[in-house]
């Protein structure tokens, strides 16, 4: 029984690949927590997690003073019973962003660690159920856009073999936010998905709104229409609206997901592995999304989401949003709008360790070796 004997942290802070915006927020920085367990075998585990921002220090302190001093000493095989334990031991602050972000560094590092020691892909370990999957595009279809800018994004996309884009609404007027979709759709013909996302912005009448202006363009889905807290909105949005309604980025807990699911309120499960709280609790809203035949089309974070839509039978469709180029060496492969899973052991993420020591903030540098 290999047990934990060290824990090194770590932030970069990484800024997007081009400007990047939403109905609420201006995207302008991804924190990006490490860390790197080291067990008594001498095996180890990199994990990670991320911020748009904000929060970051938070995240970082929670783990250098409160979770990862708990570690040490735990037998890494255990990766269920370290997040229960985790979870439980920040009762008092969870359910949130800052505690799942922490535990999502944290247990996606153990599930490198496993995957490593097993000499196993995630995507395999994890379930296995298949080798790749489709790619729909996030990067050109932000609200600053104009229309014939997502336009051509969309058509050299689908040059590439991608399948969908997403589109930010949230414009003044319906009549706008109708306009950049309808042109979009008359130039990509009806077999192109087109996805849009209202990032929280409407209250529930202008969502209803938004919604019935966007009916003739047969939507892929629309996004967190309303504040993810409302899920009786999304219940009445799910039964008005044409389009299926998608949520997931801005849930924290399997248990958030579950209302969703029992209640009909959205029919396409977003569930992220960095606001979750990390791969354990990601697995469990994918078997329970499949459980009511919902897809599972993760939010961001496509070099590790790759290898989950790859290892669930309900895995529908990876994020393109590149993000980890600057700190990590060969990239995710995609050829003919197909994400391919890594087939080398762990998260399959090629990190580049010289660039994140020249880009880790000395600040959050920690090195723990001694339990609580």
């Amino acid at each position: 029984m290999a047990r934990i004997e060290r824990v090194e942290l770590s932030m970069v802070d990484l800024a997007p690949k081009v400007k990047r915006t939403d109905a609420i927020q201006s995207f302008v920085s991804q924190e990006t927590p490490m860390v790197r367990i080291t067990d008594s075998d001498g095996a180890v585990g990199m994990g990670y997690s991320y911020t748009i921002g904000t929060g970051g220090s938070s995240v970082m302190r929670l783990l250098a003073d409160h979770l990862c001093p708990r570690l040490i000493g735990q037998d890494a095989s255990g990766v269920e019973a370290i997040w229960h334990d985790l979870e439980f031991s920040t009762h008092a602050t969870t359910i949130g962003a800052i505690t799942s972000i922490a535990l999502a560094a944290i247990d996606t590092a153990l599930w490198d660690l496993r995957c490593r020691k097993a000499n196993l892909p995630l995507w395999r370990m994890a379930g296995g159920a298949r080798a790749a999957a489709p790619c729909y595009t996030t990067e050109g279809g932000w609200l600053h856009i104009p229309a014939q800018a997502l336009i051509d994004d969309a058509l050299a996309a689908r040059e590439k073999g991608f399948t969908g884009s997403k589109v930010k609404i949230g414009k003044p007027t319906p009549g706008e936010d109708a306009a950049r979709i309808g042109a979009l759709r008359d130039a990509m013909g009806p077999e192109y998905e087109i996805m849009t996302d209202a990032n929280q912005a409407f209250s529930r009448d202008t969502a209803r709104r938004r919604a019935e202006a966007l009916r003739p363009f047969d939507l892929a889905w629309i996004e967190e229409p309303l504040p993810a807290d409302d899920i009786q909105g999304h219940v009445d949005m799910a039964r008005a609206a044409a389009m299926p309604i998608a949520v997931g980025e801005s849930l924290y807990s399997v248990r958030h997901f579950a209302e969703y699911i029992a209640r009909d309120a959205a029919s396409i499960i977003q569930v992220d592995v960095g606001r979750i709280g990390g791969i354990t609790p990601w697995l469990k809203v994918a078997h329970m999304a499949e459980c009511f035949d919902l897809p599972i089309c993760p939010h961001f974070l496509m070099e590790l989401h790759v290898s989950l839509v790859c290892a669930v039978q309900n895995g529908r469709y990876v994020e393109y949003i590149p993000q980890l180029d600057d700190i990590t060496g060969e990239t995710l492969r995609i050829a003919n709008g197909m994400a391919h899973a890594p087939e080398t052991p762990g998260l399959g993420i090629d990190w580049d360790h010289g660039a994140l020591r020249a880009r880790a903030i000395d600040e959050f540098n920690v090195d723990i070796r001694k339990a609580i």
